[in-house]
């Protein structure tokens, strides 16, 4: 790497800093939404992170979304970013968006960033901090079950929950478009 592109990468890390900590100490859509109609809870023993997921669904359209709880700058920032994302978005587009955040931050370091992730791509450097990476996913997966009408407890520590990749793809083709595992 040339000291130019060493310069960009400092820039860049400087401006992914900012952002993270602006969505922590402001985070976007930190509320229980009117009209809420699905839910999940989220928790990350080995950080702390505790996240509650509410989302407004119309058919399969996520018509507004929020979330509350507390954690580390990583958590808050990627569930407020999060949520900014996948407003006004389908459950195809969510999970579509889940996999390419997914594959991002458990990818290779440096590699490039789908242009659909959009502000997401702040978090491209938590792929070299492992155990920052369930701090960043947690409220993904929370708000993968509260799309699915699960009422459990999502945890970044269990073994084998349905919220694998894939998993809530299967679901929705299995149960149809009209989202009624979720209260309406």
């Amino acid at each position: 790497m040339n000291k130019h592109d060493e310069k960009v990468n400092a820039e860049l890390k400087d401006l992914y800093q900012e952002v993270i900590l602006d969505h922590n100490k402001k985070p976007r859509n930190f509320l229980k939404p009117i009209g809420t109609n699905c839910s999940a809870e989220g928790f990350n023993p080995l950080c702390g992170d505790k996240v509650n997921v509410y989302a407004v669904l119309d058919g399969d359209l996520v018509k507004d979304i929020g979330f509350q709880g507390s954690g580390c700058a990583i958590s808050k920032s990627s569930n407020s970013i999060m949520t900014m994302m996948v407003k006004g978005k389908r459950r195809a587009e969510v999970d579509d968006l889940f996999e390419k955040f997914h594959g991002m931050i458990t990818g290779k370091p440096h590699a490039p960033v789908p242009p659909e992730l959009g502000k997401l791509a702040v978090f491209s450097g938590v792929c070299e901090f492992p155990s920052r990476v369930k701090c960043a996913i947690l409220g993904w997966h929370t708000l993968r079950a509260a799309l699915a009408g699960k009422g459990d407890m999502v945890s970044t520590e269990q073994e084998d929950h349905s919220l694998e990749e894939g998993k809530l793809k299967e679901t929705f083709e299995k149960e149809g478009p009209d989202g009624h595992h979720c209260a309406h």
